[in-house]
């Protein structure tokens, strides 16, 4: 089951069918915006890049990198395989390929192709249904992912995955850092720091990268329901006590290509196995995207039928869900943004993007 990277929706409403035609243009952007990110850093931006062969550590002898990515339909996915295939050999995997529900058919595809790296788009992220169905969200977001750790840790590869900002309680009043303690609040959270905990223990390479507030110009998620919300209704009440760093598919898709460039076996160091917070720059709350997202649209020229102040901001109590989410879900950049000497801008550079893209497409629902 690897649903898109949402979970996250604090109005009533699921967004509707991926458009291509906008990701593609949205994807080409980000795709630009990757190869920026890559040369500021050294990275080759053409061609496959070679890797150590033999004992992963040696980097003198070197062959064509394989890249095996999981979770290739959903938001983060969706966005990683055109930025990934100008790094080395791809293999990207739907459910129909590997099923996180299933872990042998996880396990035999590593086994059959041995790759360099996996990068693990795939989740149960249904943030809600997740206390209801405990055994299947660990399954996806724990179990497997311990065995894709171990595989890994056997080949002497990498594992690059995605985490998020669940893994914490929210009670802290600043941002939080990668060594704070966690303490998750849902059934989700839980699975999901469960799963780091499995890659750490495996003694594979990896990189877990934790973000938050996931959306894109495809699938379902907070800024595509928003906009179509936006024509529909004439007054709408938003979440306004749950702050974090909306951020886009696309540029975690940009950092990620960053990252496995280093991890290519060039002259640069490589960064250390660890967690790293991925976020974009500042943060808001749900009510404050949802008056940005309407203020970007009017500018674009969309017809709105909520009327200028008619989001009313409301608390999280009223609007109960089966999960309970973190008050604060900020997450400091500031280990990732040395190590990979990556851009973080603020959310809104990529939000303004997304919803021009959508608007101009024809396709602002």
């Amino acid at each position: 089951m690897q649903e898109p990277q949402g979970g996250q929706h604090f109005i009533i409403a699921s967004g509707r069918g991926a458009d291509r035609a906008v990701a593609a243009r949205f994807n080409a952007y980000h795709y630009n915006q990757s190869l920026t990110i890559r040369r500021a850093i050294g990275t080759s931006t053409s061609g496959q890049r070679p890797v150590a062969t033999g004992p992963r550590t040696d980097r003198k002898a070197r062959r064509f990198m394989k890249i095996v990515l999981f979770g290739r339909g959903g938001q983060v996915g969706r966005e990683l395989e055109p930025v990934l295939r100008a790094l080395g050999r791809l293999i990207a995997c739907g459910r129909d390929e590997a099923d996180l529900e299933q872990p042998d058919t996880v396990r035999d595809l590593i086994r059959r192709e041995a790759p360099d790296i996996v990068i693990n788009a795939a989740a149960y992220t249904a943030v809600d249904r997740a206390e209801s169905e405990p055994e299947r969200a660990r399954q996806i977001n724990a179990h497997t992912v311990g065995i894709m750790a171990g595989e890994m840790a056997r080949l002497g590869g990498w594992l690059v995955h995605y985490s998020t900002d669940y893994v914490f309680d929210g009670t802290k009043s600043g941002s939080y850092v990668e060594t704070d303690p966690t303490g998750p609040l849902s059934v989700y959270g839980n699975t999901k720091l469960a799963g780091e905990q499995a890659i750490m223990a495996s003694g594979c390479r990896h990189l877990i990268f934790r973000t938050s507030w996931v959306y894109a110009t495809h699938g379902s998620n907070f800024v595509r329901t928003m906009l179509r919300l936006l024509q529909e209704r004439e007054e709408l009440s938003v979440v306004d006590d749950q702050v974090g760093a909306p951020t886009a598919a696309a540029r975690i898709a940009a950092v990620t290509a960053a990252a496995v460039g280093r991890l290519a076996g060039n002259e640069q160091e490589l960064p250390p196995s660890g967690v790293y917070h991925l976020t974009a720059g500042s943060a808001t709350s749900w009510h404050g995207l949802a008056e940005f997202i309407a203020a970007t649209a009017r500018a674009e020229g969309l017809p709105l039928r909520v009327a200028p102040n008619s989001i009313r901001p409301i608390p999280s109590s009223a609007w109960p869900q089966a999960a309970k989410r973190p008050a604060n879900s900020r997450l400091d950049t500031a280990k990732l943004r040395k190590t990979l000497g990556v851009p973080l801008p603020p959310w809104q550079e990529d939000a303004r993007q997304i919803v021009a893209a959508l608007i101009q497409s024809g396709r602002g629902d």
